[in-house]
């Protein structure tokens, strides 16, 4: 580690150097209009499988854990980082079409069940899990007719690997697969050169039933799907099912469709919400509260400083001013460093970080950077922007560890780096070895796991050094009014000041701020939905800043109106509670909204979830306690104190 301290900007630099190459590496972002690829009539289309997802188990696997039919050599494409976090597996697959030539009946290849391949299809039919496939950097999608026929369909993605029923006049639950495929790749031509770009890619999945003549052979016809016969599968087919012995052929057809869109807009489709007015009224109610507690920071503002500049009227009675400088009598204690003063500075340094990979994350997305279409884009910046943002961790807990009068920058620039980031891979690597146990593509790999250590022992740990060693370097930030060597006596508080009461009262409008878009937050990822509404996310964010700095200032004056002066802390955690709701916002989420029924899953549901509150919580109350240390600050050093 001693190398590192002594040339941190060398290090800096070389860490930047192999993050622009990584990115340029994984295309990592992805602007709108950037590299098509078109194709002439007859070019290859490669199709490429993705893992199968259930919404039930919330555990990836990838598509050739099922017996599927296999192409010769599995090619792994290279995925980055956020793909791999993701449980994101793309392999090649035996699909493969001809642009712009329509295909029918095209045999796969043929598969006999045993015992344990028929077990396995029908766990993952019960599970409800879904085949996700890819053509030119598209996922593939199944479009749903709304009952309002004119109204355009919901697209699902991926198809279902099959299906429960029961044949008539039969009661016993029966298993069916979806082994013919109907594929439409939507093109959009180009008038001078006749090339096409893909613009469109969509499924109807069907069960058959297949049958044939004679022994199976390579050239064997199959008479429930011939092309020269012009017969083609549909719905009265009857259906495959699976069972031990069953036989199964795998069939596709491939329909090309001439479309309108062009190649720029064709995410439109996956990325259109129905329901812009939820996130509108969302940001309007979110903006009421904003404006009702921006009238209250007014109100106190302007009484506390205007009755200080007015200095009492003779007018007042005793008792008006008594009650008036209430926050004036704590002048010599309000700035005593609190208990466990270390201990914040190590929080507030977390929550900057935090605060600034955020920021910057959401800038990057209302720009485009970041859309679905680079798939693992989102989670990749996260990550690099957190081991970045570790400068600024640093240098603001050393800033505030100074002011305490601490001595030791290397300890809390220590603690900085290890307590947060610690606590969380724990929690990450015990909810990844459960995932390991059950097998599933959604297990980070050891290479992954290693690397992310690199990016925190490597980069993030050092960054943390050097802004501790920069803040500690700084003058330190002087109080505005001296503190006396004894601490004052707290007078007994009014039930509704008490700590608890007030802290859980402030984190409820923060959280009510956000609930709304926090509902399709959850949604799209829990329900493998496309999240793209970065516009309206990035609007939320700053109501819940403003919201969180607000509420804290209101709290931490009548705190300091009825004398009491320990506010450090409590600023923190008034708004920091908030975290307290959301995480109850996400059990009511997991009973009301998924089916998800295994223990495994609902364990993994509410370790991620519990990862989330805690990062909520260094975030809102990192806003909250340097929102009502600027407050402090500044009714201090307004007022002349004799």
């Amino acid at each position: 580690m001693g190398g590192v301290h002594r040339s941190p900007s060398l290090h800096a630099w070389i860490c930047a150097i192999s993050l622009l190459l990584s990115i340029l590496n994984v295309h990592s972002f992805y602007l709108p209009g950037v590299a098509p690829e078109d194709f002439d009539k007859g070019d290859l289309l490669n199709v490429k499988v993705n893992k199968l997802t259930s919404t039930k188990t919330q555990l990836p696997y990838s598509y050739y854990s099922l017996p599927y039919c296999r192409p010769k050599n599995i090619v792994d494409s290279r995925e980055n980082l956020g793909e791999v976090l993701r449980g994101d597996r793309i392999e090649n697959s035996p699909y493969e079409f001809k642009m712009r030539e329509p295909q029918m009946c095209n045999v796969v290849c043929r598969i006999v069940l045993d015992a344990k391949t028929a077990k396995e299809f029908k766990e993952k039919i019960d599970d409800e899990y879904r085949v996700n496939m890819i053509l030119d950097n598209l996922p593939l999608v199944v479009p749903i007719q709304r009952l309002d026929q004119e109204a355009p369909p919901v697209y699902q993605l991926g198809f279902h690997v099959g299906l429960k029923g029961q044949f008539t006049g039969n009661k016993d639950e029966k298993f069916f697969i979806h082994n013919h495929l109907t594929f439409t790749v939507k093109y959009h031509r180009d008038m001078q050169t006749d090339t096409a770009r893909i613009v469109g890619f969509e499924v109807k999945p069907f069960s058959v039933k297949h049958e044939y003549e004679g022994q199976w052979g390579e050239n064997t016809r199959l008479t429930t799907c011939d092309p020269h016969a012009k017969r083609t599968v549909s719905n009265s087919n009857s259906p495959q099912e699976v069972e031990d012995k069953q036989e199964i052929v795998f069939t596709y057809d491939v329909e090309f469709q001439e479309s309108d869109v062009k190649w720029a807009s064709r995410w439109d489709t996956y990325l259109l919400m129905s329901d812009d007015q939820i996130h509108w009224f969302s940001i309007v109610n979110s903006l009421m509260i904003v404006l009702f507690l921006s009238g209250m920071v007014a109100m106190i503002m302007l009484r506390t400083l205007y009755r200080d500049i007015s200095k009492y009227n003779e007018l007042e009675t005793q008792e008006e001013a008594q009650e008036e400088t209430g926050w004036k009598l704590v002048h010599a204690d309000v700035f005593r460093p609190p208990n466990n003063s270390d201990l914040l500075c190590v929080y507030v340094g977390t929550g900057v970080q935090f605060f600034g990979m955020m920021l910057v994350t959401m800038m990057f997305a209302v720009l485009g950077f970041l859309s679905p279409s680079n798939r693992g884009g989102l989670m990749t910046a996260m990550l690099f922007l957190w081991v970045f943002m570790g400068l600024f961790a640093g240098y603001a807990s050393a800033r505030l560890y100074k002011m305490f009068k601490g001595a030791e920058w290397k300890k809390i620039s220590l603690r900085t780096a290890f307590l947060f980031p610690g606590t969380v891979f724990a929690l990450f690597f015990v909810l990844n070895a459960l995932i390991w146990g059950q097998k599933s593509s959604g297990a980070v790999p050891f290479g992954t796991m290693f690397a992310l250590v690199f990016l925190w022992f490597g980069i993030s740990v050092p960054l943390v050094f050097v802004g501790g060693y920069i803040g500690f370097k700084k003058p330190a930030i002087d109080d505005p009014v001296k503190t006396n060597k004894i601490p004052r006596q707290i007078p007994e508080q009014a039930w509704y000041m008490n700590p608890i009461f007030s802290i859980l009262i402030g984190g409820i409008l923060p959280f009510g701020a956000v609930f709304i878009e926090l509902f399709f937050i959850l949604t799209s990822i829990w329900l493998n939905q496309f999240y793209y509404i970065f516009g309206f996310l990035f609007i939320v964010f700053v109501i819940l800043i403003v919201t969180c700095a607000e509420i804290t200032v209101v709290l931490c004056y009548f705190q300091l109106c009825s004398e009491d002066y320990q506010w450090w802390w409590r600023s923190y955690l008034t708004s920091g509670s908030s975290a307290l709701y959301l995480f109850l916002y996400a059990a009511f989420y997991f009973f009301t909204k998924l089916e998800i029924t295994k223990p495994v899953s609902g364990l993994l549901y509410f370790g991620y979830m519990l990862i989330a509150s805690y990062a909520f919580f260094v975030l809102t109350g990192t806003i909250g306690f340097y929102a009502c240390f600027w407050f402090t600050r500044l009714i201090y050093s307004s007022v002349k104190i004799d």
